[in-house]
């Protein structure tokens, strides 16, 4: 076997550490244990099979594990295998029988042609008998045993086919399958004498009856009776399949014996038998030999975790040469326990802040403490998710992920911290994080068109799979459901200002968060994206911050939307679109989008000033989404008496 890589562990051996001592409070082994411990240690490789820690008889661990190996694999190959026979039997049975129909429809053929002659030349007994001389070609090699027949509703035998010259049936003797097999026609025959009791209760006269009764025996007869068939006979089990000729008021029959199905399957019993006890001789010897290399380091490891107990000093177990099993592992895996609290920070730091891990890290500790600092808050929502929800389910998780982990990424390049996943939705902060070089609302309004091109992007890709897959055939209603579910569309509010950040709660349970008026702004922001239709809204706080940047001068270009007093404000506020110079999504490009917006603010200054004629025309001439909110909040009205410019929300 390989030998264990060292290096893979060598960072977390704590080989390099000084040693621990642990504390065993109290227990200890009795002075006659140890010595008698310590001597059989010495002398184990002595003993072939047990071993004694006082009167205690200890099992090798290699026996235990072959011992549960070859049972279990004993009663799964037995079972398996016993499962698989008689699943092939089953289906070679249900093959069988659809080639049995194939045949039967050729038999049934036959009796049709014979039928039309026997009705001109009146010999029954010499076309009953060219329809078993044919049904004699139907038989293939195999078949020996195979059978073709013609019984009426009695039993008796019309005519009878078989490769096996010793079978001839003059009756069908099974009468429960007979009784099965009539059935049908006894309800056929049941219902037409009570349609003629009825008939003569209602005063039909005979011929009247009769016409009734035989236009109902027609309609009835193009209904096939046929079905399939298991039945005992003198020479022994049958399969097969049956349908009534309606001319010669027979069931045509063709089967084929069980046991010649049986014999095969016990042939095959017999061969994975003798195969399963070849290849568990095998295993026990080959399992002695490769237990007893595999477990020999338990004793070595065993010995040098006894010497620590008894010396109370905690050193990396020697695993130079070890193979790379999982006993090795064990061992390796003790080695690693000074290295355990860099594992729990690492954990720690994907579910918290990772300024809030350095920080626990490098104090030892988490307080209840926070101050008052000048942050920037990005609030990101998905739109309609309830929808998607209840048409994706369980898989809204897969795409959460794949949007998350887009957003995530976007937030920490631009030095954002997230600070709590809600669902749907994502809270970051900027300028949590001292010395970054870049402005924390430039930084958050970069954040917020990465997110809207990726969900672009995104979007764009899904739209090339549905032409892919109609150009195959159209989506079906549930597909179409699924294809807009997955059509991501993102809202993204961002505000910012004085707010609280720090760690509340209790000394059993905190969270380190964010407080403040303009968090929930933020959040509000997001809301107006829906009624506006643009995917990022600032607030003026934002935009006076981002223009300190000299790079954000450069690429964004604000233009107002609104001045809104928002739900929980009693001030309105004026809120803007960031355009994106560089932005690569087609529907916001910047070149595109500019005039418009242009013509938007004139169509905004006419509004302000309560000249909503031209406000009307400026809007419709913009053709923007967010120009439909002023066109159907005016209507054809004028602006009302003391007009301030400010339209009060009354929802998020």
């Amino acid at each position: 076997m390989d030998s264990l890589d060292l290096n893979k562990f060598e960072s977390a051996s704590g080989q390099n550490q000084p040693n621990v001592i642990v504390k065993t409070n109290g227990i200890r082994f009795s002075d006659r244990i140890k010595k008698k411990f310590h001597k059989e240690s010495r002398n184990r490789y002595h003993f072939k099979f047990f071993q004694y820690i006082g009167d205690t008889p200890i099992v090798p661990i290699k026996w235990k594990i072959l011992t549960v190996f070859i049972i279990m694999i004993l009663l799964s190959t037995f079972s398996t295998n016993l499962i698989a026979v008689l699943l092939s039997q089953r289906e070679t049975i249900k093959k069988s029988n659809i080639v049995l129909v194939d045949k039967l429809v050729e038999l049934y053929n036959i009796c049709n042609t014979q039928k039309e002659i026997e009705k001109y030349s009146k010999k029954t007994d010499e076309c009953l008998a060219a329809i078993a001389e044919s049904a004699m070609t139907g038989f293939e090699d195999g078949e020996n045993n195979s059978v073709a027949f013609g019984i009426d509703m009695n039993g008796v035998v019309a005519f009878f086919s078989s490769p096996n010259e010793e079978l001839r049936w003059s009756e069908f003797t099974d009468k429960k399958a007979l009784s099965e097999i009539n059935k049908p026609l006894d309800e056929r025959n049941a219902f037409l004498d009570t349609m003629r009791k009825t008939l003569e209760e209602k005063g039909y006269s005979s011929r009247e009856i009769d016409e009734k009764i035989d236009n109902e025996r027609k309609a009835s007869e193009k209904t096939p009776i046929q079905g399939a068939v298991k039945f005992k006979s003198p020479d022994g089990d049958y399969n097969g399949v049956y349908k009534y000729h309606e001319g010669w008021r027979m069931y045509i029959v063709r089967a084929n014996k069980v046991d010649d199905a049986r014999k095969e399957m016990y042939r095959i019993i017999v061969i994975i038998a003798a195969i399963i006890v070849c290849i568990t001789s095998f295993f026990v010897y080959m399992g002695t030999k490769i237990f007893d290399g595999l477990l020999n380091n338990i004793d070595r490891f065993s010995n040098q975790m006894y010497d620590m107990q008894q010396n109370q000093v905690l050193v990396p177990l020697d695993i130079e040469g070890a193979p790379n099993d999982d006993i090795t592992y064990l061992a390796a895996n003790f080695n690693r326990l000074s290295s355990t609290i860099n594992n729990l920070l690492q954990i720690f730091q994907k579910f918290v802040p990772e300024n809030v891990v350095r920080k626990a890290h490098q104090q030892q500790e988490i307080k209840l403490e926070g101050r008052q600092r000048e942050l920037t808050i990005l609030f990101s929502d998905i739109k309609s998710f309830t929808f998607r929800t209840e048409v994706l389910g369980n898989d809204i998780i897969g795409l959460l992920n794949v949007h998350y982990d887009s957003v995530i990424k976007k937030v920490s390049k631009n030095n954002g911290i997230i600070g709590s996943i809600i669902g749907d939705a994502i809270l970051a902060s900027y300028g949590i994080e001292e010395g970054t070089l870049d402005n924390k609302s430039f930084g958050a309004i970069k954040s917020a068109w990465e997110i809207t091109s990726f969900t672009a992007d995104l979007k764009r890709k899904m739209t090339l799979r549905r032409q892919m897959m109609e150009e195959k055939n159209p989506l079906t209603e549930k597909e179409e459901k699924v294809y807009q579910a997955v059509m991501l569309d993102v809202g993204v509010g961002i505000d910012g200002g004085n707010v609280f950040y720090g760690n509340i709660g209790s000394s059993e349970r905190m969270a380190n968060t964010v407080i403040g008026d303009n968090v929930n702004s933020a959040s509000r922001l997001e809301g107006l994206t829906r009624i506006y239709k643009v995917p990022v809204i600032v607030s003026e706080y934002i935009r006076d911050d981002a223009m300190k940047d000299p790079e954000a001068k450069i690429r964004y270009e604000f233009f107002e939307l609104d001045t809104v007093q928002v739900k929980g404000k009693t001030e309105g506020v004026k809120i803007y679109i960031p355009l994106d110079k560089d932005c690569p999504a087609s529907d916001w490009n910047f070149e595109t989008m500019k005039p418009k917006f242009e013509i938007f603010e004139t169509g905004l200054k006419a509004y302000y000033e309560g000249d909503w004629k031209t406000a009307r025309a400026e809007f419709k001439k913009s053709q923007l989404g967010c120009a439909d909110v002023f066109l159907e909040r005016m209507g054809l009205k004028s602006a009302p008496a003391g007009w301030s410019g400010t339209w009060t929300m009354t929802t998020k």
